[in-house]
């Protein structure tokens, strides 16, 4: 899984180009959106305290429910599932171009 740290490498590696072309910029965007999507929340994330009891939640009529304990079952569990899919449309378009052997991958795994 890619790390915080590895996207801000990755970023400062495409900034330090001195004659950037149009893939530096393309992957310089691509980059600076993983990082928003995957590290982004952390800004609005509300630093109280603990506590053992889960916080009440009022859920749309339809909503995303993922079995799991990993950051992306988290996050999209209680989401409309309309809007899951939209992030999910748009990191997939970002990995086709930084990635394209890992956006087959996942497209292969997606048809069965």
């Amino acid at each position: 899984m890619i790390t915080e740290k590895d996207l801000q490498e990755a970023i400062a590696e495409c900034q330090g180009v001195r004659s950037p072309n149009a893939n530096t910029c393309i992957k310089l965007a691509a980059f600076y959106i993983l990082q928003d999507h995957l590290f982004g929340d952390r800004q609005r994330e509300d630093p109280g305290g603990y506590s053992f009891a889960p916080a009440a939640v009022s859920l749309p009529a339809e909503t995303v429910a993922v079995a799991g304990e990993s950051d992306f079952a988290q996050a999209v569990t209680g989401m409309d599932p309309a809007e899951a899919w939209a992030v999910m449309d748009e990191l997939m378009d970002t990995l086709r171009i930084v990635n394209p052997g890992l956006y087959r991958g996942v497209l292969r795994k997606l048809r069965g």
